[in-house]
């Protein structure tokens, strides 16, 4: 039985690349897509949004210099490259999907409307934001948040490539103590660098509970949908 009803799954954009770590890897999104979709078969309703860093920092050297708002820009218009990817790949599993950006595009996907949104969500479609917020300065972590608590969704999950929220980076220090449950406050007087602080702020003052679990597991998603112990659940 699922534990959630409604869920934010906020993904970085380095997944789609695979092993490759640019660009995007049709495997390894037809494999997210799978994952994806069984979630969705269980009747959970699923909003997406995915990062711009598998295309953006591949041009970071020659972004440096630019004007922030520009570069922020960039990273957005990268987000909805990703987006649409993931929208082909979660439709041939035959789940209905859309995408909605902060940006407009009409040619492309449908301009973010959250009511809109929420009638997607009701209908059994997932939705796919795209563009952050529009705004710069905003990361996708801020834009998952902020989505998450205007569409009314039980809990942020945080697909990560390790298994939750640990006292240091586990991937440089082999005694890495990982925390099952953390509260937004520790996260933040600890400068756990799992999501930005805006974002954990916001989801402490809507008192929306985040969970960061291992995506590279298979199955996880499902896991997790399920309210099953797994990685780090952030809270109160």
């Amino acid at each position: 039985m699922a534990a959630y009803s409604r869920i934010l799954l906020k993904l970085s954009g380095e997944v789609m690349a695979g092993q490759g770590g640019f660009g995007i890897d049709p495997d390894r999104v037809r494999a997210l897509a799978a994952e994806v979709a069984e979630v969705a078969g269980t009747g959970i309703q699923i909003g997406l949004v995915v990062g711009g860093g598998n295309f953006f920092r591949g041009v970071a050297a020659a972004a440096k210099d630019m004007d922030r708002v520009t570069g922020d820009h960039m990273g957005m218009l990268a987000t909805v490259i990703n987006a649409l990817a993931l929208q082909d790949a979660l439709e041939k599993q035959g789940v209905p999907t859309r995408v909605m950006t902060a940006i407009e595009m009409h040619q492309v996907a449908e301009p973010y409307i959250r009511r809109r949104a929420i009638r997607h969500l009701e209908k059994g479609r997932i939705v796919i934001f795209a563009a952050g917020t529009s705004n710069p300065y905003f990361s996708t972590d801020t834009a998952a948040t902020l989505r998450a608590l205007e569409v009314h969704a039980e809990v942020i999950a945080k697909a990560t490539r390790v298994d939750g929220v640990y006292d240091k980076d586990p991937l440089k220090h082999a005694d890495a103590i990982l925390y099952t449950r953390i509260t937004y406050t520790d996260v933040l007087s600890r400068s756990l660098a799992i999501m930005d602080a805006s974002a954990v702020a916001m989801c402490r003052d809507n008192k929306l509970p985040i969970v960061v679990f291992n995506l590279n597991t298979n199955g996880n998603i499902m896991r997790m949908s399920k309210g099953e112990p797994l990685g780090t659940i952030i809270g109160s």
